[in-house]
């Protein structure tokens, strides 16, 4: 009974990181510090097997390897929530990034700095217009 109550904090934990912002060097120290408390309990759970076991008794898992394999769950899921907020702001600089630089662009056309190039087609500066031999293009 126990487990269940860990296990459910543990997931609603995940859905509240993946509501919040964690852009601050505060969440960044908090990561940090909770990754090398999994090493070190990696660490001693190698080192000391027993001691998973007796941990995994007393939360109410049968056995130490049970107890591992949740904890594994709860960090796979953390990890995607983390991945999937960190996937998410990259794709809006990225697009932020796109319009910035169509809008210099555009500014740059409209100035005549350089030139209005419509597509592959179009003619390069200086040179030939490129011909396709598409027959779709007659």
């Amino acid at each position: 009974m126990l487990i269940q109550v860990i296990l459910l904090v543990a997931i609603g934990w995940v859905a509240v990181v993946l509501n919040r912002s964690t852009a601050d060097a505060r969440h960044q120290a908090i990561r940090r510090l909770l990754l090398a408390a999994f090493i070190v309990a990696a660490a001693a759970s190698v080192l000391f097997p027993s001691i998973l076991s007796r941990i995994a008794n007393v939360i109410g898992v049968g056995r130490g390897a049970d107890l591992l394999l949740y904890g594994l769950v709860i960090a796979f899921l953390s990890f995607i929530a983390t991945s999937f907020r960190r996937m998410s702001r990259m794709q809006s600089q990225l697009t932020a990034l796109a319009r910035e630089l169509t809008l210099a662009r555009a500014a740059l056309v409209d100035r005549g700095v350089v030139p209005d190039v419509a597509g592959p087609d179009a003619p390069t500066p200086g040179g030939p217009a490129v011909s396709s031999d598409d027959p779709r293009d007659d």
